[in-house]
């Protein structure tokens, strides 16, 4: 299944200006909407105006790490059903787990590859419409 990305909206939420434009640069050649945020604290607004199709958070930021920002999206009524793709340089079972905890959908280890980003986007986005087509038949 190829999935169009064209005129989705997301959200990267990264403290790196590197790993934000680099996202920023391979999603929008991909023709995707893209909105950025330096942590957690500068996206809640940003998500609340634009309601992205997917986030992708950085775990370790400032005033509010990707933990609590995750945890904060989920238990919004109106974003639960939101992809959240969780950013960590660290590839360790904890974090990973941890994330699961508060609510990601999937984890992606930095620095990531073009391949790698695409893969996990279209991982939740498959998962998603497939979610989508099971509520509307049930």
């Amino acid at each position: 299944m190829t999935i169009n990305f064209e005129a989705m909206k997301i959200m990267v939420i990264d403290d790196s200006n590197t790993i934000r434009r680099t996202a920023e640069t391979l999603l929008s050649k991909a023709g995707c909407e893209v909105i950025t945020a330096v942590d957690g604290f500068d996206s809640l607004a940003k998500i609340a105006d634009t309601e992205p199709d997917v986030i992708f958070v950085d775990i370790m930021m400032p005033r509010l790490d990707g933990y609590q920002t995750c945890a904060l999206i989920k238990n919004n009524d109106q974003f639960k059903s939101t992809p959240v793709i969780m950013l960590s340089s660290k590839d360790g079972l904890f974090d990973k787990a941890k994330g699961r905890i508060v609510g990601a959908d999937e984890y992606l280890t930095k620095p990531f590859s073009k391949t790698e980003l695409f893969e996990v986007l279209e991982t939740v986005v498959s998962r998603k419409s497939g979610d989508q087509m099971i509520s509307s038949v049930s």
